[in-house]
């Protein structure tokens, strides 16, 4: 399911509808910048987002995710990339309050299979950003951006995804990036969908729909 948006102004006023892609990590406590709480004040109309896109970060992560679209293009021929422009955004045909934008879709070219591409840069600055990039076992996805790819798989009804990064760290003046893929398979991770699935619906239709503030989760430490 889909809403044809065409202004930034129209992608806003639908995404105060629902849950993101990346508001879900914020539902469940597992999001960096954002708690539950505030999250359900700015649903509920009581705080706006702050306006971030003029940050060199941001700024930079825009200009970025074409180019990086067209490389991982080359770079994986056994999918056919397309991209439905800024406002790509879709919404879960039977709980249309849990939408994505999205950065990319896929299908296998050998199956058929539908997925989804997700885009992230990122500049490594200190040992603890770094961590949320390795485990134990090696490179890992943060968190918040697999909960985020989840969610994507969640609204969409995709077989897979695809999360795409450039990594950049900075050595003084000297700086190296690096690109990672990481591929998701849904029947490996659906009980993280559907886990997903409860606690954004007790979230949008427990708290948001019926205005009562939900419980603070602070995310793990």
């Amino acid at each position: 399911m889909g809403v044809k948006i065409q202004t930034e102004a129209e992608w806003h006023q639908e995404r105060q509808k629902g849950i993101g892609a990346s508001e879900a990590a914020a539902v469940i406590g597992r999001s960096p910048w954002l708690d539950n709480v505030e999250l359900w004040r700015r649903k509920t109309g009581r705080s706006t987002a702050p306006d971030i896109s003029s940050k060199e970060a941001v700024a930079y992560g825009h200009a970025a995710e074409g180019p990086i679209r067209e490389l991982f293009a080359l770079d994986y021929p056994e999918y056919e990339v397309t991209y439905g422009g800024a406002f790509d955004m879709i919404h879960h045909p039977d709980f249309p309050f849990i939408f994505a934008t999205l950065d990319g879709r896929l299908q296998e070219k050998a199956t058929g299979r539908r997925g989804v591409l997700e885009i992230k840069t990122t500049t490594i600055l200190q040992s603890m950003q770094k961590e949320k990039w390795w485990g134990p076992d090696g490179p890992c996805i943060p968190d918040q951006y697999y909960i985020q790819v989840c969610h994507q798989m969640l609204a969409g009804g995709f077989d897979f995804a695809v999360l795409h990064a450039q990594l950049k760290y900075r050595y003084g003046d000297d700086t190296r990036s690096e690109r990672r893929t990481y591929h998701i398979e849904r029947a490996e991770v659906q009980e993280d969908i559907d886990f997903l699935l409860t606690e954004e619906r007790r979230f949008w239709e427990g708290y948001v729909l019926t205005d009562k503030m939900p419980p603070l989760i602070l995310p793990e430490i």
